[in-house]
């Protein structure tokens, strides 16, 4: 999500540190629930592209403002605990 697309499998396996099954394993369950599409890249029949949809964008901008609401009510309780 924060770097610029298109992503491939082999280079989010590379970016990320793990195994391209592993990758392709998450990579199964965020398609099935219609988070990214699979698309094959023109120029090489052999590789595919990975593209976020829209119900994964929306996903991600709503689980990023929950994370930051736990981040800040967490920095909150620690404010108040050490005052």
């Amino acid at each position: 999500y924060l770097t610029p697309q298109p992503h491939t499998v082999r280079g989010l396996s590379a970016e990320l540190g793990i195994a391209k099954p592993a990758v392709t394993r998450a990579l199964d369950r965020l398609s099935s629930l219609d988070y990214l599409r699979r698309m094959p890249d023109p120029d090489d029949k052999r590789s595919i592209y990975l593209k976020r949809t829209v119900k994964g964008s929306v996903f991600l901008s709503d689980y990023g403002e929950l994370v930051t609401a736990s981040i800040n009510r967490i920095a909150a309780d620690q404010d108040k605990s050490s005052s």
